[in-house]
């Protein structure tokens, strides 16, 4: 009888640890998630359902799910009736420097961002 961990001609001690292809995996779920992120916004016509997940989730994560404020300020309408749309629309463009206001420039259409603008001042109160 074999001894735990004695080598026969030819057979390793201990079965072979099966290597995790992580880096693939990671890799591919990434590559996917930037096609589906991106394709969202690669049509030439305006797609509101997506960009109202974009608002509630992407900026959401920064100003609240309900956009009551977070790291961010409060995104609801009645806090920005006072913001004119073209400001609004330069803020999701170009972000706020030295604050954590990303640009969004390199992910949105100005189209897109003039539609979030709109959206966000005629939101009903949630």
């Amino acid at each position: 009888m074999a001894r735990l961990g004695s080598k026969r001609k030819g057979q390793r001690p201990f079965p072979r640890r099966r290597e995790a292809r992580s880096g693939w995996v990671s890799r591919s779920v990434l590559t996917t998630a930037v096609l589906v992120a991106t394709s969202a916004f690669a049509a030439d016509a305006i797609d509101p359902n997506a960009l109202k997940r974009l608002v509630h989730q992407d900026c959401g994560s920064c100003h609240g799910l309900s956009l009551k404020g977070g790291l961010g300020p409060d995104l609801r309408s009645d806090t920005l009736q006072h913001y004119d749309p073209d400001v609004l629309t330069g803020v999701i463009l170009d972000g706020i420097p030295d604050t954590a206001m990303p640009p969004w420039r390199p992910l949105i259409s100005e189209e897109e961002a003039e539609w979030i603008a709109r959206y966000l001042l005629e939101q009903e109160a949630q």
